[in-house]
């Protein structure tokens, strides 16, 4: 919560243990030592805009009934220069505040002062994060999953970043192991088939067998000819990968990019093989969680996972049931697995980098893939709470009702870059962080295109264009804001306005408490109400009225909202245009 708020309810808290300091003194409570309470904003304000439990929570180291407690808080609790005007006492003992006009004017000036630091702290003491998200296989273009990865992580790491966090954003390349020679496969048949046709050469079923490949092939074959058809296998398939890698490295970053993504590292997996994933080995045996079975080395997870489950609290019984299985850490080729590669990869971030936490966004479907990688943390004597994976849900695309599945430019699944060409990024952005990572997301094309109220990035857009339009009206007339006194801002007592200044208040501890969840749609929430709760004062409230000292207020309030408002667009990276 911003620096007031918190002030606020601080304050709140010594007012009530007065209170009862007096109370006791006064004789009409027995002397006794004051349990822990809390002050509170109630989800109903109807009867105050803060509580408090203290009159439940004393009642039984008082012996007197909570209602007595509330009345004796209530007779003697002094709110003089504080930010409340009233303390109620309502029914068995419940005790409620209400804000005075001092509160909600300075709470406009700490957002008119702080600009574009508003809503910022700092939580997080400079602790550096490391957010590693999308990481999409480079052997293929990145799908819509990848659409809704990147917004999530990109969007995170920019509330970590409000709430006081040094963070790293981060892309990890896999290129290196199975993968990248089952693309040297894919791509050395299909540049044989050029030559030889498509039937001299079968494509594995297992192979990739996307148009990008064709197309890599291709343009390699436009460069080389079929002068490669006489080198040894590996050499070819070597020349091929090493042509085609940098090249759909190059597409990623550049889809990216026109995501409005900008990575800080792209880390190569093929960097651990050059001896970090041998020290992780040699720390696992050292501590015998290996062992070899059919020329391969495994890593003992059974036992590991085991042991961490029995410790909180799990049967034998439950764990039986989650059929754990131990892993292959070096096949029996002697390449090292990608589980292997994880583990190191996690090291050097934690150790070599030296971050503080590893948040990792993944898909649902690697939801078994947690657990063992914490447990193989812990077994390399690190801390394996140290890594936060965040794991997102599916997204159905749909078109007038109904789903869409394939690209009709290629007839295969919709890529990062077929959804540009189809919705603004601000939309894209949006709409990816409209629900928590846990939700399956519905993402309407057809939504996300219109430009109405129902849209709601547009809604949030025009929140920010009809202040600007109402800024240049005025203007036209002769009227600019000014700076306004605290006395003019209490003037703001309308239920709109009232309304609309503690949505602002509330910002900080709606960042904080988003970062503590990894939950970015918290903020994308915020912002639709924020925009709903403008577009209700408005209507409401006449800005253009007689009174210059009531217009200016309230001009100040309209500059307090759009200020918000772009803070929230901006840090999102969605644009913020002052005219629709």
């Amino acid at each position: 919560m911003s620096k007031l708020v918190k002030e606020t309810e601080n304050a709140l808290h010594t007012l009530v243990l007065e209170a009862l300091g007096k109370a006791m003194a006064a004789g009409e409570l027995p002397e006794a030592a004051m349990p822990p309470f809390i002050v509170e904003i109630p989800q109903d304000r109807a009867n105050g805009d803060y509580a408090t439990n203290a009159a439940f929570v004393g009642a039984k180291v008082f012996r007197t009934a909570p209602v007595k407690i509330a009345q004796a808080i209530a007779k003697y609790i002094d709110l003089g220069d504080s930010y409340f005007s009233e303390c109620s006492v309502a029914g068995a003992g419940f005790i409620n505040f209400r804000l005075n006009d001092k509160f909600y004017a300075d709470i406009l000036l700490d957002v008119l002062e702080k600009g574009e630091s508003y809503g910022k702290s700092d939580f997080g003491k400079g602790e550096k994060v490391n957010v590693e998200f999308v990481s999409a296989n480079p052997t293929g273009p990145m799908h819509i999953g990848n659409a809704r990865g990147g917004a999530l992580g990109d969007c995170l790491a920019a509330v970590l970043e409000m709430a006081g966090y040094d963070v790293t954003r981060e892309f990890y390349i896999n290129d290196a192991g199975n993968q990248i020679e089952k693309f040297g496969l894919s791509l050395d048949i299909r540049y044989q088939q050029i030559y030889k046709g498509a039937d001299a050469v079968e494509l594995p079923e297992d192979s990739y067998h996307g148009a990008d490949i064709s197309a890599r092939a291709q343009e390699f074959a436009d460069l080389y000819g079929d002068s490669y058809l006489e080198k040894s296998e590996s050499e070819r398939r070597a020349a091929l990968v090493e042509f085609a890698l940098p090249k759909n490295i190059a597409g990623l970053e550049s889809a990216l990019g026109q995501y409005r993504i900008i990575y800080d590292k792209w880390f190569h997996e093929s960097e651990l093989h050059k001896g970090a994933i041998q020290e992780v080995i040699d720390i696992l045996t050292a501590n015998g969680k290996t062992y070899e079975k059919d020329g391969a080395l495994w890593y003992k997870n059974i036992e590991v996972q085991t042991e961490k489950l029995l410790k909180q609290g799990k049967t034998p019984e439950q764990i039986e049931k989650l059929e754990l299985k131990d892993d292959v850490l070096i096949r029996q080729n002697g390449n090292p697995t990608y589980f292997a590669a994880d583990i190191a990869y996690h090291r050097n971030k934690l150790v070599d980098r030296g971050f503080k936490k590893a948040i990792d966004v993944w898909g649902a479907d690697h939801h078994g893939h947690v657990a063992r990688l914490k447990g193989a943390l812990d077994a390399i004597g690190l801390n394996g709470d140290r890594l936060d994976i965040v794991l997102m849900q599916l997204v159905n695309l749909m078109k007038d009702g109904k789903p869409v599945k394939v690209s009709k430019r290629t007839g295969n699944a919709v890529t990062l870059v077929d959804l540009l060409d189809e919705v603004p990024v601000d939309a894209a952005r949006f709409f990816f962080n409209l629900r928590e990572p846990g939700s399956t997301i519905d993402f309407d094309l057809g939504l996300a295109v219109s430009e109405n109220s129902q849209n709601p990035v547009y809604y949030c857009q025009y929140a920010n264009a009809r202040i600007c339009s109402i800024l240049k009206k005025l203007k036209a007339d002769g009227i600019t804001p000014r700076a306004c006194t605290e006395a003019e801002l209490m003037q703001l007592r309308a239920p709109e306005e009232r309304e609309l200044i503690r949505h602002l208040a509330g910002l900080t501890d709606e960042i904080i408490t988003a970062a503590k969840g990894y939950d970015p749609a918290k903020i994308t929430r915020y912002a639709i109400n924020l925009a709903t709760l403008f577009h209700k004062y408005y209507n409401a409230c006449k800005i253009g009225v007689e009174d210059e000292s009531l217009m200016q207020a309230r001009l100040n309030l309209c500059l307090a909202v759009r200020s918000v408002m772009v803070n929230i667009l901006t840090a999102f990276k969605i644009s913020a245009p002052e005219s629709m």
